[in-house]
């Protein structure tokens, strides 16, 4: 999943990116509306998180713009003004969700996974299996077979995107974009690497491997 954080103030947005990256989150940062704009026109973009004042092009004539040019980003508002009629002008002019600063980031985190939930109008599983493969995105536990693995923070995200997207095969590009927190030049070795080392925990000690390889393509991941 690849959020955009749009914040001008250096403190929260390193706050708000690092704690995204940690939760398994592909992450872009842009400083002010208008750098924004430019991003959400060319990323598919699965959430924003949009601070209203912004240089350049404030929050709220930037949610207004995506709007109007009907680029479907579900988006929530940060802002320091909590009352009732600020929140009311956040949601009227297009976002869908708003939150006061100062904010827990726990908080920040469950209302982007509630968000995303309600934009792809899909109830969102706690677990994912594919076989006897199981990745539980509460607990962050994976097993295969009843035995547990232990997953670093971009390994477990690249898993769980390909088990999102079993039996399709998902090129290097739509890797990159959605489990890295940058863009790669797709000619990089970085997602090959990253998928071996998965494989050395997931298929390494059974006969039947569930990530193969499409040459030329990707990769896809299929039940043993």
């Amino acid at each position: 999943m690849r959020i955009l954080v749009v914040e001008d103030d250096k403190k929260i947005a390193s706050f708000v990116v690092n704690g995204l990256k940690q939760s398994g989150f592909a992450v872009d940062h842009a400083a002010d509306g208008e750098q924004a704009l430019a991003s959400a026109r060319i990323t598919a973009y699965d959430s924003a998180v949009v601070d209203i004042m912004l240089p350049k092009l404030d929050g709220l004539s930037l949610v207004q713009q995506l709007r109007k040019e009907s680029i479907p980003i579900p988006v929530i508002l940060l802002s320091a003004k909590a009352s009732v009629d600020d929140r009311v002008r956040g949601l009227q002019a297009g976002g869908d969700d708003y939150l006061t600063k100062p904010f827990a980031f726990s908080e920040l985190l469950a209302r982007v996974q509630a968000l995303i939930r309600r934009s792809t109008h899909a109830v969102e599983p706690t677990k994912l299996t594919v076989g006897d493969l199981a990745l539980d995105l509460l607990t962050r536990e994976v097993t295969r077979a009843g035995r547990r693995f232990d997953l670093q923070a971009r390994e477990f995200s690249l898993l769980e995107y390909l088990l999102r997207h079993a039996g399709r095969v998902v090129t290097k590009t739509m890797i990159l974009e959605h489990v890295w927190d940058y863009s790669f030049d797709p000619q990089t070795n970085v997602v090959d690497v990253l998928v071996h080392r998965l494989r050395s925990k997931i298929d390494k000690d059974f006969p039947k491997k569930m990530i193969q390889t499409h040459r030329g393509v990707g990769y896809v991941l299929k039940a043993a």
